[in-house]
Order: C-alpha cells, then sequence, then structure tokens
C-alpha cells in the first residue's frame, strides 16, 4: 500500500487589505521617493562635478618646450624609444627605426606625406587601402610593421590618440601589426588628458596608445615614436 500522499496546502491569495488601507495619498508619496531615488527623467540634463586639474601645475610645465620635454620623457619611461628631430631629419629617422628592425615591406595610409617615405630605400611601403590589406591581411602580406601619424598626444601620461585622420589610416593600421613608428608633430602634444579631450571629435574611431601592447593583445609589441618640431 502506497503511502499516503501529503495534501497540497491551499493557494495563499495575496491580502488586498493593505493596499486599500494605503490611500491615494501615501501611493504617490512611495512613488515619489522612487523617482528620487531613480534620479532625473531620461533626457534631463544632470551637471556633472569635474573639479579635477584642466592643464598641468605650472612647475610641471611652465613653457611650450616644457610640454614636449614631459611628453619624450613619458613616453621613454613606457621603454618606448622615441626621438625628437626637425622636420628635415623625419625620413631619415624613420627609415633608420625600419632598417634596424629589418623590415622589408610595411602597410601605411593612403595619404600619409610622401616626404616622410622619401629615404626608404630597400622598404616597400603598401596603401591600407590596397587590396588584401585588412585586419587578416597583414599577416598574409607579411607586413613588418607600419607608419602612421596622430591626432593628440598627452604629455602628462606619454599617450598617443589616434582619430583615423589624415596620415592615420584605419583602426586595424595601429592595432594589428607587431612594429608602430607614430610621428607627433611637437604641436599636437598637450599636457593632459582633458586637454586632449578637448581637441577630438567623440564622434571619431578614437584610438588610445600608451606603450607598447603586452604580448597577445591588440596593438603594436614594439612602439617607436618620433616627435617632430616643424
Amino acid at each position: 500500500m502506497s503511502p499516503e500522499r501529503p495534501k497540497r496546502p491551499d493557494r495563499v491569495r495575496p491580502d488586498r487589505t493593505a493596499d486599500a488601507a494605503l490611500g491615494p495619498d501615501a501611493r504617490e508619496e512611495v512613488l515619489r521617493r522612487v523617482r528620487a531615488a531613480l534620479g532625473p527623467a531620461r533626457g534631463t540634463p544632470v551637471e556633472v562635478p569635474r573639479g579635477y586639474r584642466r592643464r598641468l601645475a605650472p612647475d610641471q610645465a611652465p613653457g611650450r618646450a616644457d610640454v614636449v620635454a614631459l611628453f619624450i620623457e613619458r613616453v621613454a619611461g613606457h621603454r618606448v624609444p622615441v626621438r625628437h628631430v626637425v622636420a628635415d631629419e623625419l625620413p631619415t629617422a624613420i627609415a633608420a627605426a625600419l632598417w634596424g628592425r629589418e623590415a622589408k615591406r610595411i602597410a601605411v595610409p593612403a595619404d600619409l606625406p610622401f616626404g616622410w617615405l622619401a629615404e626608404l630605400d630597400g622598404v616597400r611601403a603598401v596603401p591600407d587601402t590596397a587590396a588584401g590589406v585588412g585586419a587578416a591581411g597583414f599577416d598574409a602580406l607579411a607586413v613588418d610593421g607600419v607608419v602612421t601619424g596622430c591626432a593628440a598626444a598627452v604629455a602628462q601620461t606619454g599617450t598617443l590618440v589616434l582619430d583615423g585622420g589624415r596620415g592615420q589610416g584605419r583602426r586595424a593600421l595601429a592595432l594589428v601589426p607587431g612594429h608602430h613608428v607614430c610621428v607627433v608633430h611637437a604641436d599636437q602634444i598637450v599636457g593632459t588628458l582633458a586637454e586632449a579631450v578637448a581637441r577630438l571629435d567623440p564622434a571619431r574611431p578614437l584610438t588610445w596608445i600608451t606603450g607598447p601592447t603586452a604580448p597577445g593583445g591588440p596593438g603594436a609589441r614594439a612602439l617607436e615614436v618620433l616627435v617632430v618640431d616643424d
């Protein structure tokens, strides 16, 4: 004989007494508190406190030359080779950076200034718009590195910022190949991140680079920076 099954308890019906006792004024008070906890409605302007420093302290970089010097110091602190050259020396400096890694073929933005590559003896430059040059195409073409410009640079952190503008190419150009030579004009260097953000268009594809990437991560494992005084 099978054991008797326990009886199911009667379903508990919700007690509406409390709701009935809660008058319209009390309900409105509860809703008011909920709205206050959730904050302003979507689309309502919100005042964001911005008490952080927007510029370098005067003792950090009192002049333009000091901002450039601080940037070079911070880049070198990330174990990134960095050279400060004048415009006439740039083509030779780019060639030397590539020869130092025995590069034979590099990818470059299609609109990179032609003069930058004037000394590339023995190194073939492939525009990043060429057929087959994509996120997977760099390896297929045996690309040894890339040369780009940048949109801005931050002295405080030694950071480069690319936004896909002139001389920068697509994002993949700076994120896929293993060796990246980046040219920074001295007037592109600002003191702080806040100053850089003020210069940039947030609608553009921004790539922030601070030092070489770790093995297996996106970005160049070997980064070199050339700072140019025009």
